[in-house]
């Protein structure tokens, strides 16, 4: 099984940064690729970002392309977020989530996420 533990969160001004943390543990050597979530206040989770974990190929939503920057580190099983340019409207509990085996193409494993608010 996987765990996923989100760290990083917090309170930033508009136009600040703030870089989030994904530790993965158990079993994590078959990873596909890795992702963060988010849901805003009164709506849905939407998707962020994506990484594949083997050759690191990214995607991103569109409401943050340019601004944000998901990495991660094999090593220490770890995906991050780098958050730029934020604003109001990224104010969310940022989700990790994993995609592995036995059936790759969904996000079978969460974590329980991390508060990222903005303020204006």
């Amino acid at each position: 099984q996987v765990q996923l533990v989100e760290s990083g969160g917090g309170l930033v001004q508009a136009g600040g940064s703030l870089t989030l943390s994904c530790a993965a543990s158990g079993r994590t050597f078959s990873t596909y690729r890795m992702a963060w979530f988010r849901r805003a206040p009164g709506k849905e989770r939407l998707f962020v970002a994506s990484i594949r974990w083997s050759g690191g190929s990214t995607y991103y939503a569109d409401s943050v392309k340019g601004r944000f920057t998901i990495s991660r580190d094999n090593a220490k099983n770890t995906v991050y977020l780098q958050m730029n340019s934020l604003k109001p409207e990224d104010t969310a509990v940022y989700y990790c989530a994993l995609d592995g085996p036995p059936v790759v193409g969904n996000y079978n494993y969460w974590g329980q996420g991390t508060q990222v608010t903005v303020s204006s």
